[in-house]
């Protein structure tokens, strides 16, 4: 009977995860449909500030601005690069935080100054095990993307690019590319390139037309840019979000079916303990039986 109280313990045990597993998957179903539906409400704002940086560039391309300053005098091993590495708050995802920690790890490997500004708290964990000084996390790191967040982040680079304190700015995430396909990517946002926004098709007389940016094209650029690179790392937080939750989703799901694979074995280890215990149970009874009958 011990036996049988052991694997009726184990099933419940197994039951118990089973609804833990199920009920992390659809809360991060839930997280994952609010992410995308808040970056396709902002896409088309952050689309129109890339076509109006395209339309200034292409009309005004003697313009020079310091966010396309690409400081090529100053040498390689000089040059202060700042990596934006996003990562999970917790595990049960997979090799979701392994694979960013890995690409960041090779790039690491040829910077020379690196300043790392890590979101998540396994990332942060990661580097500091590892001997790397961190930046102060930002305000809104631990919360679900936003894009209070994402312009807290933006406003921090710009400025210490703008002064020199930085010269490259790299941002690497995972990027959602498919339910079954996780990309990590390592995107540069600062300093921006003209060949980051291609010349619009000039067919159909569109840039015949006389555009006059008040009070002028670069002042236009001052302002259209930070709300630009803001979109981008917004992007990239909700990206990586996405990511997690389907990485998780696919964690917890492959966990529920294994729960329920072993709880369909334990009944029937559990069945057949019971019918072995039942049955040795009737051969003692018979065996008795027959005993008492010969001393009779």
């Amino acid at each position: 009977m011990t036996g049988i109280k052991e694997i009726r313990d184990h099933i419940k045990s197994v039951e118990q995860t089973l609804k833990i597993t199920n009920a992390m998957y659809l809360i991060s179903s839930a997280n994952l449909r609010r992410a995308r539906k808040q970056l396709s409400d902002v896409l088309p704002y952050f689309t129109k500030i890339r076509s109006t940086i395209t339309d200034i560039l292409c009309r005004s391309p003697e313009l020079q601005h310091p966010f396309f300053d690409r400081r090529g005098e100053i040498p390689a091993e000089e040059r202060k690069t700042a990596l934006i590495i996003i990562t999970g708050d917790k595990g049960l995802a997979g090799s979701y935080n392994h694979n960013v920690l890995q690409l960041a790890g090779r790039h690491l490997q040829h910077v020379k100054n690196p300043r790392l500004f890590v979101q998540g708290q396994v990332g942060r964990v990661h580097f500091s095990e590892a001997g790397f000084s961190l930046e102060k996390p930002f305000p809104g790191e631990g919360k679900d993307p936003s894009i209070a967040h994402a312009r807290e982040i933006s406003e921090t680079i710009i400025e210490q690019f703008l002064t020199g304190a930085l010269d490259d700015v790299y941002i690497i995430y995972t990027e959602l590319v498919t339910a079954l396909e996780l990309e990590v990517k390592c995107r540069r946002l600062l300093p921006l390139l003209e060949e980051d926004f291609p010349e619009h098709p000039k067919s159909g007389g569109g840039y015949q037309q006389l555009v006059e940016y008040v009070p002028s094209a670069s002042t236009v650029m001052d302002r259209a840019i930070p709300s630009y690179i803001t979109g981008m790392i917004f992007g990239a937080l909700v990206e990586a979000f996405c990511a997690e939750q389907n990485a998780r989703m696919t964690a917890m799901q492959t966990a529920t079916d294994n729960a329920s694979e072993l709880v369909k074995k334990l009944s029937l280890s559990y069945n057949q303990a019971r019918q072995s215990a039942i049955t040795q149970e009737i051969t003692e009874i018979v065996g008795g039986s027959g005993l008492f009958s010969n001393e009779v």
